[in-house]
Order: structure tokens, then sequence, then C-alpha cells
């Protein structure tokens, strides 16, 4: 069944508490990367500003930003690219007492009745994922054509021959459009082509290799040694894995180092600054975002990535946002984000790509 993307309600600002509201106070940054006092602090909601009469919505946000006024809209911007003279918007409340409104019910579901006391209530490793699989194959179609799906991966993505496969195939088909992961998800990927192993296993049998625990160190080693992925995988002929056909379809990818990686690889982005402004960059017109077995970059994406986009005709639609993880903290961590479009699915990250491939007939 096609996916039906849930309608967006617009707040009605002809009625209360919208029509007797303040404009919201603004004050100009006294120093680059600094705020005044006072700032509001942006959430991962829409959020709509009072200036001038006018309620004007923030195009996009994220959470723990600023909000400026500027040239007639609202830029939303991190503390760090405050530049002195910037109109900031002030106020601490959300629904109206100082010109800001905060929005987090736009994207409704049906309501149903509840039992005051009843079973599996939560999501965990006993509940029965298959119309969630169904719902994420929906979505991956929609948005293959009409969003940008951006998938963040962790490395044991990796270490498994079929969800190598399978990914490629995700790839091959049009259903990624970004990929956002560490230094070793592709030091593995690429070992696991170079080696066939995937920190000094095999990938198929997952039996450990002698002097096995060198290949990926070998792997980083000799990419280096080329100066770029690009060129060791040329060089190397290197054929199969998700880096690899991440490169021959020309899919933008972003390396985000960490203070633990070996290596590391040649394009992995060590300034923690670098790596999440292009992070956002890909993350900016994301429409659906899938976060499998990378605890850490999944809270960071999180963090970066709204419950909702404005696309080209002014439409607001939802951000789809999942959480694939063998742990139930790690995935409804990132379902209790607060967004009615945050899912989690609780189970082996290889076994997901590869019953995904082939819910997508792939």
């Amino acid at each position: 069944m096609a996916l039906k993307l849930r309608e967006f309600i617009q707040p009605d600002f002809s009625t209360e508490p919208f029509v007797s509201a303040p404009d919201a106070k603004l004050a100009a940054s006294e120093k680059d990367g600094t705020v005044p006092e006072g700032y509001h602090a942006t959430s991962i909601y829409p959020e709509y500003f009072r200036i001038n009469g006018s309620w004007l919505a923030a195009e996009e946000s994220r959470m723990d930003c600023a909000a400026v006024f500027e040239n007639g809209k609202i830029r939303i911007t991190e503390f760090r690219n405050i530049r002195k003279g910037d109109a900031v918007i002030l106020g601490r409340s959300e629904n109206c007492e100082e010109g800001i409104f905060v929005y987090p019910d736009g994207f409704r579901e049906p309501s149903e009745p509840k039992e005051i006391f009843s079973f599996r209530q939560n999501r965990s490793r006993e509940t029965a994922f298959s119309k969630d699989y169904d719902d994420f194959c929906d979505l991956l179609k929609h948005d293959r054509e009409h969003g940008k799906i951006v998938w963040v991966l962790g490395p044991a993505a990796a270490f498994d021959a079929s969800s190598r496969t399978a990914f490629g195939k995700l790839i091959k088909n049009g259903y990624v459009h970004s990929l956002l992961a560490g230094n070793a998800l592709a030091a593995h990927d690429l070992e696991a082509a170079y080696l066939h192993t995937a920190l000094g296993q095999d990938i198929y049998t997952q039996k450990s290799q002698p002097n096995g625990h060198y290949n990926h160190l070998d792997t980083i080693n000799k990419a280096c040694r080329y100066g770029s992925i690009r060129k060791f995988i040329e060089s190397e002929n290197i054929s199969t894995g998700i880096i690899y056909n991440l490169e021959k379809a020309g899919i933008p990818y972003v390396l985000a180092g960490s203070i633990r990686d070996d290596g590391p690889l040649p394009g992995v982005i060590s300034d923690s600054r670098a790596a999440q402004e292009a992070m956002r960059s890909q993350l900016r017109d994301a429409t659906a975002v899938i976060c499998c077995a990378t605890m850490l970059h999944s809270i960071a994406v999180g963090n970066m990535t709204p419950a909702y986009r404005i696309d080209r005709s002014g439409r607001m639609r939802e951000v789809y946002f999942y959480c694939i993880d063998v742990s139930e903290f790690a995935a409804n961590k990132l379902t209790d984000r607060g967004s009615l479009a945050a899912r989690s699915i609780i189970t082996n990250v290889q076994d997901f790509i590869v019953k995904t491939a082939a819910g997508l007939g792939l």
C-alpha cells in the first residue's frame, strides 16, 4: 500500500492566544559566537515568531540553536555562527506569552482509546515488527521519488557478507541518497572488500583469521598510501560493499571522526565542528533518516534533525526518523526525542538490512 503522508494542520492565528500575543523581543548580539541573555533555544518542532504583528515560521529548525530575524525571515543557527549585531530572538516561554509559539501537534495521528491496564505497550525484543517493515518499505518507495533518504550506519552493518550485499542493492536501486557514518564503518567495509574480513573475522563464516587483527590497519594504511578512498578502490580493484557502491553511484557520504579512530582513513573529518557542518548539510533537506546500530551517531543526528521540512511549494511535511538497534535502550532513546514520526525497531542491524532489501523485492 502506498504511503500517505499525514497532513499538517496549520495553527489558526486568528484565534487566541495568537491575536493578543506581543511581538517577540529582539536583542543584538554583542560579540561573535555569543547570544544575548534570555535567548530562545529552538527545538525539533515547528516554531513561529510574531514579528511586527505577523507570525513567521522558521523554515528549518533543530535542537539547541538560536533564532535570528534577518531580511524578513527567521534564520536558525548554531551559537558559534552568530555574528556581532545579529538580531537574536529572546524568550523562554513557548505558548505565545513572549511572541513565540512551539507547535508539537501539527502532524496528528488518529487517536484510539486505550485500556487503563494492558500488556506490551512499549517496544522491545518481543514486539512483532512485521507491520513496521511494511510501513518502512512503503516510506522508502515514496521518498525514493519524492524525498531524500539519509542513512546513518554503524560498523556492524559491514560485519556480514549478506548485509553488505543487501545495502549495495539499496544504493543501486535509489533507496540511499546520502550516508553518514564514522571511520569504523568505512574501514571495516573496505577491509571486507579487500581482505574478506571485518575486524579480522571472515565476513561469511565469522571465523577469526591468522593475524586478522592487523587487517583493518593494513586496509587503512594502504588507503592512506593511495591518498584517497576512491584511489584505493580503483587501484586495488575493489568491486563490492557499501563504500564501493556509494562511490560508484556518486552518492555523497560523510565520515565523521572520533577520538578513538585508527588511522583514520583519508576523507574522515576529524575536526568535530567541520564534521557537524558536513552532516548538517546532508540532513538539511532530508525527509527520512534511518539510524542503524550506532548510538552516538544516532543521538547526534537526532539532535540535528527537525520533525518537519518545508518543501519547495511551501508545504510542511513530517520527517520520518527510524532508529534500528539490538539494544532497546539505544533505539527507544531516539524515539523519546518526541517526534510523532520517530520509530524504533529492535533487531540485529544485519538482519534488518537484508530483510528491508527483500521487502523491496531486491
